[in-house]
């Protein structure tokens, strides 16, 4: 039998809480690198939140540590890969989750609005990078999983540029991490979700609908499967792309959407 793909490794989740209302994609990259082996530490800004998920991994019979830090302060990120190192030991994946839609076009949207959603989807990655790459260069060796968005390649019907920008700004700097870093043993992939069904979608998006039901229904009916991704077909595509499986996998933007980036529809 073959030893777990994460056996011995650390993995940082940023953005890596949950909720109540159901498992989204931050818990379920969490659970699912422990299951394979990784001990985890879980950040998220809210303490009750990384708590949930750091319990969750411990009842599927992992080590987890629960650490609070908001992704777009450089001193509260530093403070969380050194507590994560401290805890668990050096890290081997760094994954960040963190993302927020922000609606609205540049009519509507504020200056302040604009630079909001890059600061919660680029600063973030930027920031956990900054501070957990000198430790995976010293030792020669890391993987970075980015969570982008198929709206990064593709208008998917939302009226957010905004956060089409920011996360197509996330898949360049992964791309410039990936290269810059490749030839000392880091590796950088990004994950770009299509259609998946998660709490915070039907808490963000449910106004482009006239009900949850409606929302819903539009989703799957959009998806060439006739139905959205869970979080956990985002979290087993961040396994492999953090497991050593990918040693030869550098640079690139998966799409985790059912064939839609393939669709002209």
């Amino acid at each position: 039998m073959n030893a777990p793909r994460l056996a011995g490794k650390v993995a940082l989740v940023f953005g890596g809480g949950g909720t109540p209302d159901g498992v989204n994609n931050g818990q379920a990259a969490a659970v699912t690198y422990a299951r394979h082996g990784a001990r985890v530490a879980v950040v998220d800004v809210r303490s009750d939140a990384a708590a949930l998920t750091a319990d969750a991994v411990r009842s599927a019979g992992g080590t987890a540590v629960a650490i609070t830090a908001d992704v777009t302060d450089s001193d509260q990120v530093e403070a969380a890969a050194r507590e994560a190192t401290t805890e668990l030991g050096p890290v081997d994946v760094l994954h960040n989750n963190v993302g927020v839609t922000v609606l609205g076009g540049p009519v509507e949207l504020s200056l302040d609005e604009w630079r909001r959603a890059f600061a919660l989807n680029v600063d973030g990655v930027f920031l956990a990078c900054k501070h957990v790459l000198p430790s995976m260069l010293e030792r020669g060796r890391g993987a970075i999983v980015n969570v982008s968005s198929l709206a990064a390649l593709r208008h998917v019907g939302y009226d957010y540029p905004a956060y089409m920008s920011a996360k197509a700004a996330v898949n360049q700097a992964t791309v410039s991490f990936a290269l810059t870093y490749a030839d000392r043993g880091i590796r950088a992939n990004s994950v770009a979700p299509g259609f998946i069904d998660t709490p915070l979608v039907r808490a963000q998006l449910s106004s482009q609908a006239g009900s949850i039901e409606d929302l819903l229904a539009t989703r799957n009916a959009v998806s060439p499967t006739g139905r959205m991704g869970t979080p956990w077909d985002v979290a087993h595509a961040s396994l492999f792309l953090a497991s050593d499986e990918a040693a030869y996998v550098n640079g690139v933007c998966l799409p985790v959407d059912g064939g839609l980036s393939m669709s002209c529809a």
